[in-house]
């Protein structure tokens, strides 16, 4: 069972993905709040990090919780969960991983299939503890 920390300000996608984690026998936290999540991390610090992007008060919030998760956590993985795409035709994707601009693991848009959700945090789940 890993601890999963899920970072979206949308509150029903939010507990959407808490639930299918908790089906697959993880234990998972909703943090709406972008700038509590690195208090979070510090009290208890999550085998992996589920990050959406946008938040109303900061668009781009997304990208700076990666970089400074990454900065004082290297080996956190992260997930990022965006919907920037719908919102600016930008064709953002997971070829944009890199460990500067969008140091995450892992990528995936919404609107989120929830079974390659499932697969996503598998994965990632599997990389947290070979990484322990």
């Amino acid at each position: 069972m890993a601890y999963l920390l899920i970072v979206d300000d949308d509150a029903d996608f939010s507990a959407a993905v808490k639930t299918l984690c908790e089906s697959d026998g993880h234990q998972a936290t909703v943090e709406a709040n972008p700038q509590a999540v690195l208090d979070q991390i510090k009290t208890r610090r999550p085998d992996a990090l589920i990050l959406d992007v946008m938040f109303p008060e900061n668009p781009s919030a997304g990208f700076e919780i990666a970089r400074s998760v990454r900065r004082q956590h290297p080996d956190l993985p992260i997930l990022m969960l965006t919907a920037v795409n719908q919102r600016f035709p930008l064709g953002f994707s997971s070829q944009d991983i890199d460990s500067t601009w969008l140091p995450v693991t892992e990528f995936i848009e919404k609107p989120v299939d929830f079974e390659a959700l499932r697969t996503k945090i598998a994965g990632l789940v599997l990389r947290a503890d070979v990484d322990s």
